[in-house]
């Protein structure tokens, strides 16, 4: 089953329901996927019933399938990518053996077309692939085990960065605010089985194909993750319940074999030619600069949809 939210003039959208190829869909009963998150076991077989599509899909129409959540908490689930920063940055961390996690801006998610406005080009913008999963309700100090059952939905996000600002702000002890601004989604979130034998041990283990300026960046795989996603969600769990609706990224997607196939963001990148050359070479995005990026199966479908953006110049308005 795939979901999307279509555009209605509020603040999180109209649910509705994709037909199999993609190109119509069905407005259910329940209004939003927030809702819907909430009552999952009763609602889900009712969406997964539906056969009649009867609307066109209009791409422009497409908000993320999740537009605004209650919480949002992004991993460092990849190996490779952690241990090319402290590399390059001069880190020694410690080791705790549990996963790396920080809470960020989840008022607002962008939609797959949408414009990303960004206050300055100097403060080094940076594209981010992940992958992340959607839950229902999830009790505190649930094994990973038993969190494997509250993973309702799979989707595909940019997680924006902006590099001047993070390594101040985490050398502050605190966190990151600034660094961090909205994230993007693509525009379907599915369920686990439309993934097929590619959705196993808590992993997305499938390609995420990145486009910058219309040149191939990263064709990175998603099933290396050191951690995986019922782990993650274990680990955000163990001194809260975490509510319906709560988003889950499993930082950006990197593979050991970065040279080989490219990278998820530009921060990893650079990483690599000051490893490599001594200095950086590649700049971070400018204004007009547009991101692609596709999650594509071992048969060429693309479940998550495409997200395809441009980021602009902030101009006082607000998104």
């Amino acid at each position: 089953m795939r979901l999307a939210t279509i555009r209605n003039g509020g603040r999180d959208g109209r649910l509705v329901v994709l037909s199999p190829d993609g190109s119509h869909y069905a407005q259910p009963a329940v209004a939003t996927l927030q809702a819907a998150l909430e009552s999952w076991t009763d609602v889900a077989p009712t969406l997964a019933a539906i056969t009649d599509f009867p609307h066109p899909l209009d791409p422009a129409d497409l908000a993320a399938p999740l537009p605004r959540a209650w919480q949002w908490l992004d991993g460092s689930a990849f190996e490779s990518h952690g241990a090319l920063m402290d590399k390059v940055l001069g880190i020694t961390p410690e080791k705790t053996g549990r996963p790396l996690m920080y809470q960020g801006v989840s008022d607002h998610f962008y939609g797959p077309h949408d414009d990303v406005p960004m206050p300055d080009e100097t403060l080094g913008i940076d594209f981010e692939g992940e992958f992340g999963v959607i839950v229902d309700a999830v009790p505190m100090g649930i094994t990973p085990a038993d969190a494997m059952a509250h993973i309702r939905l799979i989707v595909q996000i940019n997680d924006w960065s902006l590099r001047a600002l993070a390594g101040p702000e985490m050398k502050s002890g605190f966190g990151w605010v600034q660094a961090k601004p909205a994230c993007s989604m693509a525009p379907f979130a599915v369920t686990p089985d439309e993934l097929g034998e590619q959705w196993r041990d808590g992993r997305v283990a499938m390609d995420l194909l990145v486009d910058w300026n219309g040149q191939r960046f990263g064709a990175a795989n998603g099933e290396p993750m050191g951690f995986g996603f019922h782990e993650l969600v274990a680990h955000a769990a163990r001194t809260r319940h975490l509510v319906a609706g709560t988003v889950i990224g499993s930082g950006t997607v990197s593979n050991a074999n970065f040279r080989e196939v490219g990278s998820s963001c530009i921060a990893e990148r650079r990483g690599i030619e000051i490893v490599d050359e001594g200095a950086a070479r590649t700049a971070f995005m400018r204004f007009g600069d547009r991101v692609r990026m596709e999650g594509r199966l071992a048969d060429g479908r693309a479940p998550f949809g495409i997200i395809d953006q441009q980021v602009i110049a902030y101009t006082g308005e607000q998104s």
